[in-house]
């Protein structure tokens, strides 16, 4: 089918679709950055070493490599509608939990429930781009929904402390876990699937299904973990991902090491660090999507946004080298925004190359990747600050480099985007799978 289908009369469903993807993704960084912005509170009531906090959030990595492998399986059993309504139901009974909590073992537990629950957001939300969206928008829906994550981290920063002055850090995690189940409500009112959605007309449905059907194929876990492209979403994930919970998680603790910001003075530059992130993915998921547009190859496109990004990350080893605290501001801000366009065409490539059927148990491996990776960079980070006094530096030269060597691993894996061979007689489902 032509990709340049009239758009006359076409309807736009598909963006709404994005926009309630965008508010679970802002909901989901809330509930998860709200542990670094108490973390100074906490540690003073609670009396938490840094390996104490390494641990806890140790406890969500460990757990939310688990759920991004296994909801990518069951998400793509049960369907999107299912999925997504379990996973956020879950991580929002999670993250009141917190509330509750006063031991180190205690919020490890309600960090791993949390982490656990929270790993089927990001098989569910690429699951339903590849869904609703053709190859040449993917990346910039893509884009716009992970912006939630920057909106999210923005919003952290502004909201929690003002909870926490009026009741306490308890009723930060309540309030901030019980606006899931408000975005619950609107999911399981507004969402269906594209050829079941009373809104979309055969012009949207038609240039949605544009691309070439996938096999009716079910792809078991082994077959999937013999791609190269498989692997090569893996590596992305795990050399990128860590960088990401470094900004969340130990971001405030470096303002206050650093600059001697308390909670209510790093409110400022941690908003503007992730307002600036924010315009990141959406730019470079447009800019992959524009060369495409322009009659790039989608190798040549996706992986040219993924080079810039990489190369936007490298000014960040400076950031514990510099007096000013606008300035390291600057660093962190362009690295974090250039995180977000990596992420965008990271996340893309399983699209372009996985079966439909296949995209969220590859996403989940992908995802257990990186927690996993997340997890080991938990643990270092936290006992080589508690040994070197909180000095920066050596992980953020780590962040700086990351994604460099990321991408040239990939691209040996992939030196083309091809689409993922399947076995020549791969398993059949016995039943269809449950679709919404």
């Amino acid at each position: 089918m032509d990709n340049h289908i009239a758009s006359v009369g076409r309807t736009n469903i598909r963006w709404a679709i994005c926009a309630l993807l965008f508010f679970a993704t802002t909901i989901n960084y809330i509930d998860r950055a709200v542990l670094g912005i108490l973390k100074k509170t906490l540690d003073a009531d609670l009396g938490w070493t840094q390996v104490d906090y390494g641990n806890i959030v140790t406890a969500f990595q460990l757990m939310y490599a688990a759920g991004y492998l296994f909801a990518g399986r069951l998400i793509d059993r049960i369907g999107t509608r299912a999925g997504f309504s379990l996973a956020v139901g879950l991580w929002s009974a999670a993250a009141m939990a917190h509330a509750a909590m006063r031991t180190v073992l205690g919020f490890g537990v309600a960090r791993a429930g949390l982490g656990l629950a929270e790993g089927g957001s990001f098989p569910a939300a690429i699951k339903t781009i590849a869904e609703w969206f053709p190859k040449e928008q993917r990346a910039l829906a893509t884009g716009l929904f992970n912006a939630g994550s920057n909106v999210g981290a923005i919003a952290c920063p502004l909201v929690v402390p003002w909870l926490a002055a009026r009741w306490g850090w308890q009723g930060a995690f309540f309030v901030t876990g019980a606006i899931g189940f408000v975005w619950l409500g609107f999911w399981l009112l507004l969402y269906r699937s594209p050829d079941k959605h009373p809104r979309v007309n055969a012009a949207e449905l038609a240039y949605i299904r544009q691309d070439p059907p996938d096999p009716p194929a079910h792809i078991p876990w082994l077959e999937l973990i013999r791609h190269r492209q498989t692997w090569a979403f893996m590596i992305g994930m795990a050399a990128s991902s860590p960088i990401w919970w470094f900004y969340i998680y130990w971001i405030p603790d470096f303002f206050a090491e650093h600059f001697k910001l308390d909670m209510t003075g790093s409110q400022l530059p941690l908003m503007l660090i992730f307002f600036i992130s924010s315009f990141g993915g959406i730019g470079g998921g447009w800019l992959s999507s524009h060369l495409l547009r322009r009659g790039w190859s989608l190798n040549a496109a996706r992986k040219t946004a993924l080079l810039v990004c990489a190369l936007c990350v490298v000014p960040v080893f400076l950031t514990p080298l510099v007096h000013h605290v606008w300035l390291a501001v600057g660093l962190v801000a362009l690295a974090a925004a250039a995180h977000c366009g990596f992420a965008a065409n990271l996340f893309t490539l399983v699209s372009d190359t996985v079966p439909r059927k296949a995209v969220s148990s590859v996403t989940g491996i992908g995802g257990m990747a990186g927690a996993l990776a997340g997890m080991l960079f938990a643990q270092v980070i936290s006992r080589h600050l508690q040994a070197t006094g909180s000095n920066y530096v050596v992980p953020f030269i780590i962040a700086a480099s990351a994604y460099i060597l990321a991408l040239g691993l990939m691209h040996l894996l992939l030196p083309r985007l091809e689409p993922m061979p399947l076995a020549e007689n791969p398993k059949s489902e016995t039943q269809n799978p449950k679709q919404d």
